[in-house]
Order: C-alpha cells, then structure tokens, then sequence
C-alpha cells in the first residue's frame, strides 16, 4: 500500500464520483479505476460499488477512510519536518471564518511558546489536523480544548447612534436564539441577515444596522465602532477542535498536552 493508492482512495470516497475524483487528482479515470482496483486486491476487499450517479462507499472503505487520512497526515508532516530541518515539527491548522486575525495570532504565539520548534501552517476552512474554532463550532464527533475567553459586543457604523438603528442577524448562528431577548419586538423587522458574523460586520460597516459580535471580529472591520452591551453579558470561548483520531499524529498530541497544561481556561471534551 502506497500513498498514490491512499490518496486515490480518499479522493473517490470523498467525491463520491470517479470522474469528479480524477479531476481533483489530474489523473484519468481508467488511470484512477486501476489504483483503486489494485488497492482493493491488495486488501482483499470491495471498497466502492458503482451507482448511476457516482460511487457508494463500502463498510470496509469507512473504516479505511480514517486510518487513510491519518497515514498520509503523518507522512506529510514527516515531510515538512525534514525538509525545514530536523528540529522542526509542523501542523496543519484550519481557520473558522468567524476568527479574527487578532485571535489567529494569539493562537500562533501560543502553540509556539508550548512548542518553540512548531512551525504552524494556516488553512482556510474546516481543514488541516485541527481547527481553531469556538466551542458552539465543534462537531458532535470532536473534542474541544479551550484557550481563551471573549466578550461579544454592540457593533454599529461608525459614528452611528445606537438608538433606533435596524438590526442585522444571524438566525443560523448558535448565539441567535440567546440574542432574541436582547433584540426585542426589533428582530421580526431585521435589516438583513448574514450566514456569518464577518459577513453581517460587512453589513455594519456598510451603515446598514447594527449586530452583537465577538469583540475581536468587530474591532478587525473598519468603519465600526464598538460598544458594550448593556444588561447583557454574553462571552465566546476560542480554541481547538480535533478529532479523537488525530491524536495518533504525535505533533497534535504533544501540541495539544503542552496547551492543557498551560492553559487558563479548563479543557471541555464534552
């Protein structure tokens, strides 16, 4: 078994479609067909079956999928160790769109005090071996280590008067529903609502309403000022979200025992 096999293996269960998965690849389907082929041989088992519109993953492909991901984690990050020098450990972390800079840096200064030798590569998304996220980000399957704690805040146009502007929501967001009560008979008469937190910011910036946001995420956004909420305390907790699997890959492991060990706020795993 080798890592042209594995990657071939993990783009098909995760397109679900051969075509769509040579694409990704810059392979040829019939090239792609025949390592996917010639890994099953070697397994001895059927890890796809063909269907009118794609591919089904078998119950063997699902419990490959994840041994898969975490091999050619560890030889990626083998890879990047020798090559930016044997001292060096790298990790791939994902960003959530609604982390700010300011708190991307602070997560950076972090993991290189724990781990002074770590070199952090920053992805966009819900990718790489962690991500920094919030706790209400988390999926049900991860577990959550805490870093630090911030207050959300009033964010209105610069220069604005509070008073009697429109809001801007976000019902998709977990803190939608604590928010009701704050909003008042106002949030049946939004002025818009946004997916994100950054992208209603965008909004309040514009002059179109006002929002309740993470502070950091709303003093990142020019044109917006920022206040407190009166009457009404709300905070965020920000740090790692991971697999229970990714801890095989020892640089996560260590990373995340030398920040339990120094962080502040206690770990969540539940």
């Amino acid at each position: 078994m080798d890592g042209r096999q594995l990657k071939a293996f993990i783009a098909v269960f995760e397109e679900r479609n051969i075509t769509a998965a040579a694409r990704r690849l810059h392979l040829s389907q019939p090239a792609l067909s025949g390592t996917i082929k010639s890994l099953e041989d070697l397994l001895g088992a059927q890890l796809f079956t063909r269907e009118a519109r794609g591919v089904a993953v078998t119950e063997a492909a699902r419990i490959l999928y994840p041994q898969a991901r975490r091999i050619l984690s560890q030889t990626d990050s083998m890879t990047r160790q020798f090559r930016q020098g044997g001292n060096v450990s790298a990790i791939d972390i994902g960003i959530e769109a609604d982390i700010a800079g300011q708190d991307v840096a602070v997560f950076v200064r972090l993991a290189r005090q724990a781990m002074p030798a770590l070199f952090v590569n920053l992805l966009d998304g819900c990718k790489g071996d962690a991500r920094l996220s919030t706790e209400d980000g988390r999926c049900e399957d991860e577990l959550f280590l805490p870093l630090f704690a911030e207050p959300y805040v009033l964010a209105i146009p610069e220069g604005a008067d509070a008073e009697g502007l429109p809001w801007i929501v976000c019902p998709n967001h977990p803190t939608h529903q604590r928010l009701l009560p704050y909003y008042g008979a106002a949030a049946g008469a939004p002025a818009a609502s946004a997916e994100t937190l950054a992208l209603a910011l965008d909004l309040v910036a514009a002059g179109l309403g006002a929002c309740v946001a993470p502070e950091s995420l709303a003093r990142a956004h020019t044109n917006v000022d920022v206040a407190s909420i009166d009457g009404f305390e709300m905070s965020r907790r920000v740090g790692i979200c991971y697999a229970v699997q990714a801890l095989d890959q020892s640089v996560l492991a260590t990373l995340i025992d030398q920040l339990r060990a120094a962080a502040v706020l206690p770990p969540v795993t539940t």
